[in-house]
Parts: C-alpha cells; sequence; structure tokens
C-alpha cells in the first residue's frame, strides 16, 4: 500500500515503539471508502520490528532514537515534531509508543492525536495493566482509545471494548485476549475520527 495522495483522505501518522500490530491493523484499514490513509510509521527505537512491517506495507518510515536525547525530553519531543511535521499529519496514532509525552508535545498536536491502552480507562493506567486487573479480583478487563492530554492515560475516552476475565488468566493470557479486541477498536475509533465523529465506540 502506498500513500494516497488525495486531498479528500485525512493524512496519519502511527508512532510506534515495537512490533507494530495495531498499526499494522490501522493501515490495512485505511483502505477503500476510510477517510484516512497512512503517511508515516515514525518509532523511537530504531530496530523496532513495525518499521518493516510498515516498509513493507508502502509507507514512508523514520526513526527518532531516544537515545539520542538522554536527559532532554523536550529535545526528543522537538525531533519528533520536527519530523511529524514534514509529513503533514492530519491525525497521530499512537500505537505502542513507550514514551511518556510532555506537555509540549501534547499540547501541540492537541484535538489530533490519538493512544490506545490495554486497560478500561481510567482503571490501570501506565503499565503491567493485565497483572493488575487480575491482581484485583476483576471479572472484566479490555483496552480503550482515548485523545492524547498531558495527563498520561487520562484523556476522553472515545472508545472501549470489554474481555472476560477466566479462572487462571495469566497476564500473558489476558493480554492476547485483549489484542484481539484493540485490533477490532482502534481502527473503528479512527474511522469515526477521521470523519469528525467522537461518539464513544463501545464493544463487549
Amino acid at each position: 500500500m502506498t500513500k494516497d495522495g488525495a486531498g479528500s483522505h485525512k493524512r496519519v501518522a502511527i508512532l510506534i515503539s515495537g512490533g507494530g500490530s495495531n498499526m499494522v491493523t490501522l493501515v490495512n484499514s485505511m483502505i477503500g471508502d476510510h477517510p484516512a490513509r497512512p503517511c508515516l510509521v515514525l518509532s523511537n527505537i530504531p530496530d523496532a520490528g513495525g518499521l518493516a512491517k510498515a516498509a513493507d506495507l508502502g509507507i514512508e518510515t523514520a526513526v527518532v532514537d531516544h537515545r539520542d536525547y538522554k536527559g532532554d525530553r523536550p529535545g526528543f519531543e522537538a525531533a519528533v515534531t520536527a519530523r511529524l511535521e514534514a509529513a503533514t499529519p492530519d491525525i497521530i496514532c499512537l500505537a505502542g509508543f513507550m514514551r511518556i509525552l510532555t506537555e509540549g508535545f501534547t499540547g501541540h498536536w492537541a484535538g489530533k492525536c490519538l493512544n490506545i491502552h490495554p486497560s478500561l480507562l481510567p482503571k490501570y493506567k501506565g503499565l503491567h495493566t493485565h497483572q493488575r486487573a487480575i491482581d484485583a479480583g476483576d471479572v472484566q478487563a479490555g483496552c480503550s482509545v482515548h485523545e492524547v492530554t498531558a495527563e498520561l492515560d487520562g484523556g476522553p475516552i472515545l472508545g472501549q471494548a470489554r474481555v472476560p476475565v477466566l479462572q487462571g488468566d495469566t497476564a500473558d493470557d489476558l493480554a492476547a485476549r485483549v489484542l484481539v479486541q484493540e485490533h477490532l477498536l482502534y481502527p473503528a475509533v479512527l474511522r469515526r475520527f477521521a470523519q469528525g465523529d467522537k461518539t464513544p465506540v463501545f464493544f463487549g
């Protein structure tokens, strides 16, 4: 797939840090009558597996290695913003981008930036969400897509999908079940968002 130059499509940049499974799902959804097209996949990890997948899909890729900006988060974010601005995205999707972003970045892209988080927010912001849900005795877990703000995992919720927590689940078991729903939820929210519709999507 190549980026579509048609002016009627919203341009979507996707930020990743790993294998990019949500990125691939988003890219594969942006076809046909979808209101958006991918324009860039950027990673903070030079050898992130998702970069090769994006290149194979015909999408421009970029790397801004956070390790080059040790102790200088504003410098890192400025470099990411500069690279993003060169791609002129209308929407930015964080898809497993494992860097905490400051208000300088989130404010610059306010109203344009989405993230997917593997919990039913506002529960379990941050890391180790699946183990925390199991430890709490929750009977349901899931994932959320939200607008990105300066508050970690705290922006307005645009969609949630729920899955049962089963007896004997490990964190990996639950993560795998949630990931299936992530791959359904994120594309559904992106399509709506690209049409200017922020009505939340709920599955399960």
